[in-house]
């Protein structure tokens, strides 16, 4: 089916112990990019989240941000430089011995150097108990947050597809015009063919086979039945790959791409009346739908 590649979703999940905060945002890319910003707290969740995010994008940059605010307030950790507050005493012990300073290396010394104490704020995560009901939960909300986004990418696929099934009618339409077109080329150029090698038999004696197999070979230079064939199963596969359950945004591109092959192929065969400006026509839309295309997951 076709579903965009960007998406957009972001939800609070809160219960009695923490508040979960995610947001979740996916662009288009050739590949499956997950970018994750998860607590180090919680950092043990990164493979399963990704693996989550795996199985419901196939490919797109995608973007997760979770923050984790616990409800329990979470006591301060003090830690003291043992190391540098040895190397301190020694170092006064020696400037006291030679008699440059007195008295003793008091708290308010130590408060006054901050290399000393550092102070920082647990993560709460430590209580086993409260960090599997905290994984639990950004876990589910991830889970969530994929789903808001699915549908918004869902939607926005059908619009894509939308615009894509008219441009795929219009492909059909101009593809069968140019058929006429090159059909009644053909025959104009064996009607010129021939009235120019009747003005040449007047004048030089001419092998009326031979004549007539040479006019049909040059004509059927200009024979596009292939390419018309060709191009109206490229059209055909593309509305069955867009019905389809799975991802195809990459086979819709290499569509494309036979396509505007065949196109140009007919461009340098065909001859007649608007031939030109049909098959630039032809190819301005391949071309808008390519553009288009790059955000079909």
């Amino acid at each position: 089916m076709i579903k965009s590649m960007t998406g957009f979703a972001s939800l609070t999940h809160e219960d009695e112990r923490a508040t979960v905060a995610v947001t979740l945002r996916s662009v288009n890319h050739r590949f499956f990019d997950a970018q994750l910003r998860i607590p180090s707290a919680f950092g043990d969740l990164e493979a399963p989240v990704r693996s989550v995010l795996q199985r419901g994008i196939a490919r797109g940059r995608v973007e997760l941000s979770v923050s984790v605010q616990l409800r329990q307030p979470a006591a301060p950790a003090v830690e003291l430089n043992e190391a540098l507050v040895e190397s301190l005493v020694a170092a006064l012990d020696r400037a006291r011995a030679r008699g440059l300073v007195s008295g003793p290396l008091t708290p308010g010394d130590l408060l006054r150097l901050p290399q000393v104490l550092a102070i920082r704020e647990q993560t709460g995560a430590t209580d086993p108990a409260i960090e599997a009901h905290v994984a639990t939960s950004v876990e589910a909300a991830v889970v969530q947050a994929l789903a808001e986004l699915d549908a918004m990418r869902v939607r926005e696929g059908e619009h894509l597809a939308a615009d894509f099934e008219r441009r795929r009618t219009l492909l059909a339409d101009l593809i069968e015009r140019l058929r006429v077109a090159t059909d009644q080329g053909r025959l104009s150029l064996e009607e010129r063919l021939r009235e120019r090698l009747g003005d040449l038999r007047l004048e030089v004696p001419v092998d009326q086979a031979a004549l007539a197999q040479e006019i049909v070979r040059v004509a059927a230079r200009s024979d596009i039945a292939e390419e018309v064939t060709r191009f109206r199963a490229h059209l055909a596969h593309w509305a069955a790959l867009s019905m389809g359950d799975e991802p195809c945004g990459r086979k819709l591109d290499f569509l494309l791409q036979e396509m505007n092959r065949e196109i140009n192929t007919i461009g340098s065969k065909a001859d007649g009346v608007h031939v030109s400006e049909l098959v630039i026509a032809a190819k301005a839309e391949l071309e808008r739908m390519r553009e288009q295309v790059q955000n079909v997951e």
